[in-house]
C-alpha cells in the first residue's frame, strides 16, 4: 500500500506491503538521507519506519472502541548501518513487525530491519490503548508515487537554527502534511529530528572520525505541534574517543519538553 503524497507516510515514501495483528511489513527509501546539521548520511529515516510499522502492528490489536497512542520507541542499529544503506541507495530498508506478549492496556511491537537481506537493526514500539478519540482525521485523498527528490530536511519542514548552538538545534515549521490523524506532528518525524540533533551534538567537536548512532530511545510525553517557536534541541552528555551519549528534546511554543530522546553512538 502506497500512501498519498499529502500524508506523512507518503511524503517519506513509506510503503506497507502487509499488515495485520500478527505481522506488518513496510519499507522506506533511506539511501540518500543526509543530516542537515552535519552533512553526513543519516539513519534517521529508520526512526520514521519503526514508529510506523511497530505502531501499526499494535494498532491492529485494538478493539473497535479503542485507539492507540505510542508512548515510546527504541532502535538498536549496527554502527555501520548508514554506510550499508548508502552503498545501495536505491534499495529501500524493509521492516517486519510482530506483536510481543498478550494485549493489555499497553502493547509492544518487535521489529527487524533489513537491507539487501542484511539485518541492520532491531526495534520496539510501545503503545497505549485508549478510548477512541472523536477528532481522528482520515487520510486525505491525493496522488501516490515516489516522493519528490528533495533533501530530507525539506520533507521534514525543519531548518537549522541560526547562531547560538546552531549545530544542535533544528526548527520545526508548521506543515499539515506532517501531522498524524490526531493533528499533531507525526511521531516518526519527531523521532527523526531528535536523532539528527543528538547525533550532531555528539559530533560537534569531532573533525575526523564521527561517532555513529547505535541506539535511539524516544519517550513521547505530550502533544507536539510545529510552529515558529517549535524546535529540537540536542545536548551531548558525554563524548569520548570511541563512544558518545546525547539527550534530545522536542520543545513547543510553551517552552516545555514534549518528547525526550537519547542517542548512544560508537566509532
Amino acid at each position: 500500500m502506497s500512501y498519498p503524497l499529502c500524508t506523512p507516510l507518503g511524503r517519506f515514501g513509506v510503503v506497507t506491503s502487509e499488515e495485520g495483528p500478527h505481522r506488518c511489513v513496510a519499507s522506506i527509501p533511506a539511501g540518500r538521507a543526509v543530516n542537515p546539521l552535519t552533512g553526513a548520511p543519516t539513519v534517521a529515516p529508520l526512526a520514521m519506519l519503526v514508529d510506523h510499522v511497530g505502531g501499526l502492528v499494535n494498532h491492529h490489536r485494538r478493539d473497535t472502541d479503542e485507539w492507540t497512542v505510542t508512548s515510546e520507541l527504541s532502535l538498536e542499529l549496527r554502527p555501520e548501518a548508514a554506510e550499508l544503506i548508502a552503498s545501495a541507495p536505491d534499495v529501500p530498508v524493509v521492516a517486519t513487525a510482530r506483536p510481543f506478549g498478550p494485549k493489555g492496556e499497553v502493547a509492544l511491537g518487535l521489529c527487524e530491519f533489513t537491507h539487501r537481506d542484511v539485518v541492520l537493526a532491531t526495534a520496539t514500539v510501545r503503545s497505549f490503548f485508549i478510548s477512541a478519540p472523536g477528532r481522528v482525521m482520515e487520510f486525505p485523498d491525493g496522488p501516490t508515487g515516489p516522493p519528490p527528490p528533495v533533501p530530507l530536511a525539506e520533507k521534514m519542514a525543519v531548518t537549522v537554527a541560526e547562531g547560538g548552538g546552531a549545530g544542535q538545534v533544528l526548527l520545526q515549521a508548521s506543515d499539515p502534511v506532517l501531522n498524524n490523524s490526531l493533528g499533531i506532528v507525526h511521531g516518526g518525524v519527531s523521532a527523526m529530528a531528535l536523532e539528527m540533533v543528538a547525533s550532531a551534538a555528539i559530533n560537534a567537536e569531532r573533525e575526523h572520525v564521527p561517532l555513529r548512532t547505535a541506539s535511539l530511545r524516544v519517550n513521547f510525553m505530550r502533544e507536539f505541534h510545529g510552529g515558529a517557536e517549535s524546535r529540537y534541541l540536542g545536548t551531548a552528555l558525554r563524548v569520548g574517543r570511541r563512544t558518545g551519549i546525547a539527550e534530545a528534546q522536542a520543545v513547543g511554543a510553551d517552552g516545555v519538553p514534549a518528547i525526550l530522546a537519547w542517542v548512544t553512538a560508537y566509532r
